[in-house]
């Protein structure tokens, strides 16, 4: 039988919640690397045992680690402990430099001056779909990076920050490159998405990137209706089987596209509201989408106090409230942009985590969920791996 492993990074560590094609009974792992930010963390489909993490500290600094055996184990490649070791014990954030290519340059900042490129963090690890060693990672200050020696080193695609890069400003949770997806079709072409700058697609590996924000609309942050970069976009998702088919989560607005991003349109229909940070693809259903809307961008919790998750099965527009085993009063977590993922079980398997630090699953497809943890801190990311 296949079993499930999730992979879940908190503000406190990270954990591994493990269990059998039931789905019911789990087994939980953790915390590790237990005090720091863990961003995100995922597992190379070339290799499952292979998994990145980015462990962050506004303290410390930054450290990428991986293991080659599920999570058993961990490592920092590139750097030895003694490496990392300071001198009142903690380990300091020196493992995996990551340097900006070139003439740094400026970007807008939240009062429209120009302000120096920074490193900050790695928000998300992306693994090659074909080779364990190698992975991207989505970086704040946003820009992208590359390791071809699993981890040891990672350079700098440069040509995303060409994209009209100056004119990028950060959005209240800074500026970060927070979503990555590879085409399972063609190795040569990637999507990222910005917070608040937009959507980006490579066609050359890297080289170049082109905005693919047409029919954005951002009345709110930008006076401009067409402009090209500057749009706040939370999440976007696709199905492996349809690569040219993108959904989006916006700041406001829920969209998709048929053509590669080339053009956006508006599919948010008949959801109570439309803001929110996830959304996700059913692993069998091309057309059947999730979002978790909640209040507002300054109330980040769901309407009524009530968490329900948004089904359509017919690409957008048509939208029902998925609430059975889900809380309906009194509930005001918010659910973030990595928090959500789905299995490649034959009843697809649908995971999110909470602020509040619950772990749900339904392992039907979204019609029944329940909470396979608890009391975890605040879960930042999810991301499943279905194993054989």
């Amino acid at each position: 039988m296949s079993s499930v492993r999730v992979l879940v990074g908190t503000k406190k560590g990270a954990f591994i919640l493990t269990a059998d094609g039931r789905r019911k009974d789990w087994t939980v792992s953790g915390p590790h690397f237990a005090g720091w930010e863990i961003y995100h963390l995922k597992g190379s489909a070339a290799d499952p045992n292979r998994i990145y993490a980015s462990q962050s500290s506004g303290w410390f600094g930054q450290i990428i680690q991986r293991s080659d055996d599920g999570g058993k184990t961990w490592n920092t490649p590139g750097s030895s402990p003694e490496e990392l070791a300071s001198p009142d014990g903690m380990p300091r954030g020196e493992s995996n430099k990551f340097v900006y290519e070139g003439q740094v340059g400026t970007h807008k900042w939240y009062d429209g001056t120009q302000h120096p490129w920074e490193f900050k963090r790695v928000w998300h690890l992306e693994p090659s779909l074909t080779d364990p060693d190698t992975a991207y990672a989505g970086a704040e200050d946003a820009a992208l990076f590359k390791t071809i020696d699993g981890g040891r080193t990672w350079k700098e695609l440069s040509g995303l920050r060409q994209a009209k890069g100056a004119l990028w400003q950060p959005g209240a949770g800074g500026m970060a490159v927070h979503t990555i997806l590879l085409d399972p079709t063609n190795s040569k072409r990637m999507y990222i998405a910005i917070s608040a700058a937009g959507a980006f697609r490579t066609d050359d590996g890297g080289a170049t990137w082109k905005p693919i924000n047409r029919g954005l609309q951002s009345k709110w942050e930008l006076p401009d209706p067409d402009a090209e970069v500057g749009h706040c976009v939370h999440r976007i998702a696709l199905h492996p089987s349809r690569p040219d088919v993108l959904f989006m989560q916006k700041h406001w607005n829920v969209l998709r596209t048929d053509n590669s991003g080339d053009q956006w349109n508006m599919i948010s229909g008949n959801l109570p509201t439309d803001f929110g940070f996830p959304i996700d693809v059913h692993a069998h259903e091309p057309e059947t989408i999730f979002v978790v809307p909640i209040k507002s961008d300054s109330e980040h919790y769901p309407l009524e106090g009530k968490l329900r998750v948004y089904r359509s099965k017919s690409g957008g527009n048509e939208w029902e409230a998925m609430t059975k085993g889900l809380p309906q009063k009194d509930c005001y977590v918010n659910v973030l942009r990595d928090s959500m993922a789905v299995d490649q079980l034959d009843s697809c398997g649908v995971y999110f985590g909470t602020t509040g630090g619950q772990v749900y699953c339904s392992p039907d497809g979204g019609d029944s969920w329940n909470a396979i943890v608890r009391d975890l801190p605040p879960v930042y990311s999810v991301e499943v791996q279905t194993l054989q």
